[in-house]
């Protein structure tokens, strides 16, 4: 048996995937950390007036991940995952297809690749890859303000990461 980590296809319909890079003012090994630490988490993931009051994380390959996004009005959307793939301080890939353990979620819509690459003075190169099932999926991820809300997320990240 092969222990080789699985390779993503270096060609992925562009219809189906968002992207977002940004040069960050903080070191991968922050910028990991803020996605890999519970209490890290809940102080940057959602863009106001949302919240994150949970974030519970098993890193590692198959191991799951739970973190509630709270709505100004109160309501709680709990976001559960699997990560495929943990290299640290370079590269994180989750999905929501499963929810804990291999058990398959009711709606898979996701899966995403952050890396974080050295650019030069301490600073990170970080590229968070967005890939959907479907490009339905996709638009609506788009029309949930993709773009503004996981741009204001990596603003709060940057902040942190360059703080701790």
């Amino acid at each position: 048996m092969s222990s080789n980590p699985i390779v993503a296809p270096a060609v992925f319909p562009s219809d189906r995937e968002l992207v977002l890079t940004r040069v960050l003012n903080a070191s991968r090994q922050k910028i990991y950390q803020c996605w890999t630490d519970p209490k890290l988490i809940t102080q940057w993931f959602t863009p106001p007036p949302f919240t994150t009051p949970f974030a519970e994380t098993n890193v590692r390959g198959g191991g799951s991940s739970l973190i509630t996004m709270r709505g100004p009005d109160g309501t709680d959307y709990p976001n559960r995952g699997v990560y495929l793939e943990v290299v640290p301080n370079e590269r994180l890939v989750f999905t929501d297809a499963y929810v804990r353990a291999w058990e398959p979620s009711e709606k898979p819509f996701m899966t995403a690749i952050l890396t974080f690459e050295d650019a030069g003075a301490g600073k990170t190169l970080y590229t968070a890859r967005v890939r959907h099932w479907s490009v339905a999926d996709c638009r609506a991820h788009e029309k949930m303000g993709f773009h503004d809300g996981w741009g204001v997320a990596t603003t709060q990240l940057e902040a942190l990461a360059s703080r701790i």
